[in-house]
């Protein structure tokens, strides 16, 4: 049972990294090479990978589904009660798991904060300080 409990924290936390990384490259990759005055290559990633321009058009459905899976994760790993095994190295393997499994959330709500920041706040900050 506490593998169980252990493998499903792993899966969603790495579901989790997936989805913001996913935000990321669609929607904040662009706006910042743009903003660097980096456009030709946007232009060319575009013409390469045409599914980021259909990504983009789904931003806010990409980033409300991908806080949803963060959400989610973050239910399973802190407010669900958990205990580790009684065999000693079971249960050092257990709290080793938790460990990166807390990592890795937070590598994944880090990215998804980078990604949403790009997409939907840079630009009026921007104009909200004239700059």
């Amino acid at each position: 049972m506490e593998t169980d409990q252990i493998t499903q924290q792993r899966t969603l936390s790495w579901i989790a990294l997936f989805s913001a990384t996913g935000t990321l490259l669609c929607c904040a990759l662009p706006i910042l090479l743009v903003s660097m005055g980096f456009g030709a290559v946007v232009a060319s990633l575009t013409s390469a990978l045409p599914m980021l321009v259909t990504l983009a058009e789904y931003e806010l459905w990409m980033f409300t589904g991908s806080a949803v899976i963060l959400a989610i994760a973050a239910g399973v790993l802190w407010l669900r009660p958990q205990e580790c095994p009684n065999d000693p190295l079971l249960a050092q393997r257990c709290a080793q798991a938790r460990i990166w499994n807390r990592r890795v959330f937070w590598v994944a709500a880090a990215v998804w904060m980078v990604g949403f920041t790009a997409a939907f706040l840079l630009l009026p900050m921007r104009n909200l300080f004239g700059l």
